[in-house]
């Protein structure tokens, strides 16, 4: 579909364009009042939940989504630490918030970098702000963590939410990197993945014996 304002040649089933935005519905209604407006961020996290394709375009589109981007990725650290407080105790909450809030937007530029820069498609259109607000509401099924403080069945529920949101991530990828091919979007996901761990995991060794003090305070 061609975007009246800029004619860039979008999806046939995106709801606005790639490059700048405009809404591509009929009435011409700015991003703002199509998708602020209407929805809020819960239904936004249980669209992304759902896979919803169009949800993903809906906020790779909308600039005023970064805010409820940033709001699930804490939300989500909440539900981690919650799930995991046995372990890392009531400090590790706020370390989580921390890591999870800069693990988010160096993950956005990872997968920006790698999905734009290096293996781009013919109508691959990105910028990190894209990529950050896909990349928050993919983390939309993370909330499920919270019950991994359940005995016996909180670690199963655990994995199932992280598995969960690895999916929902490719999803997002292929939509904000306005890919065709889902192995595509998955090999971007793969190929940032292990730098993405290793910057969480030195991000812990060096908060998280923060987290552990004030838990003792």
């Amino acid at each position: 579909m061609k975007c009246s304002t800029c004619s860039n040649e979008n999806n046939p089933d995106a709801l606005f364009c790639g490059i700048c935005g405009t809404s591509l519905s009929s009435n011409g209604d700015s991003p703002s009042m199509t998708s602020e407006g209407n929805h809020s961020i819960v239904e936004r996290m249980i669209k992304a939940c759902r896979l919803n394709v169009h949800l993903f375009e809906e906020v790779e589109a909308d600039t005023s989504a970064t805010k409820q981007a940033l709001l699930v990725v804490v939300i989500v650290a909440l539900a981690t630490g919650i799930g995991t407080l046995s372990t890392t105790g009531i400090g590790g909450l706020f370390v989580g918030i921390v890591i999870g809030i800069g693990g988010w937007a160096f993950w956005a530029w990872l997968v920006y970098f790698i999905g734009a820069k290096l293996i781009p498609s013919d109508s691959t259109h990105a910028d990190w702000g894209q990529l950050a607000r896909t990349l928050g509401f993919a983390q939309s099924p993370g909330i499920l963590r919270a019950l991994g403080a359940i005995p016996g069945i909180g670690i199963i529920i655990f994995s199932v939410a992280s598995i969960w949101m690895l999916v929902a991530m490719v999803v997002a990828v292929r939509q904000a990197l306005d890919y065709t091919s889902t192995m595509r979007a998955i090999a971007v996901v793969l190929l940032g993945f292990i730098k993405f761990m290793l910057f969480m995991s030195i991000a812990y060794d060096l908060l998280g014996p923060i987290g552990r003090m004030k838990g003792q305070t």
